[in-house]
């Protein structure tokens, strides 16, 4: 076996573990094909920010997401859409229909956040 593949099939396992928890699926189809702060994703995924902020981190260190800061906040995004793609073929395998992913989010706007998303000089057309 030659080391570029050993090194490929290193790298494709440790992708494939990364998307291994159902926390982080349901975080990148909450950031969907947009971005999010942690304040959002606390919204959506009705989890502690503390315990979503360990799976952006997660993520973000395997490649899978990019952030933007704004402030003192950090708004996340994925980095390849083509993750999804991954998910579905996952989710094909394991014999789950389409229909039954996880819908994308849209978080909106949340009335009592101050993060520049929710402030009201936002206008949900800049995204």
């Amino acid at each position: 076996m030659n080391v570029k593949t050993k090194t490929a099939e290193k790298e494709i396992a440790e992708l494939l573990k990364v998307l291994g928890s159902e926390v982080r699926v349901r975080i990148l189809y909450s950031i969907g094909h947009g971005e999010a702060c942690v304040c959002h994703l606390e919204t959506v995924l009705k989890k502690r920010q503390a315990y979503i902020s360990q799976h952006l981190m997660v993520l973000r260190d395997a490649g899978i997401l990019d952030t933007r800061r704004d402030g003192k906040y950090i708004f996340y995004r994925v980095m390849d859409p083509g993750i999804f793609s991954l998910i579905e073929t996952a989710a094909g395998v394991a014999g789950i229909s389409a229909d039954h992913l996880p819908e994308f989010s849209e978080p909106g706007t949340l009335a009592n956040c101050a993060c520049p998303s929710c402030g009201p000089e936002y206008s949900h057309e800049e995204i």
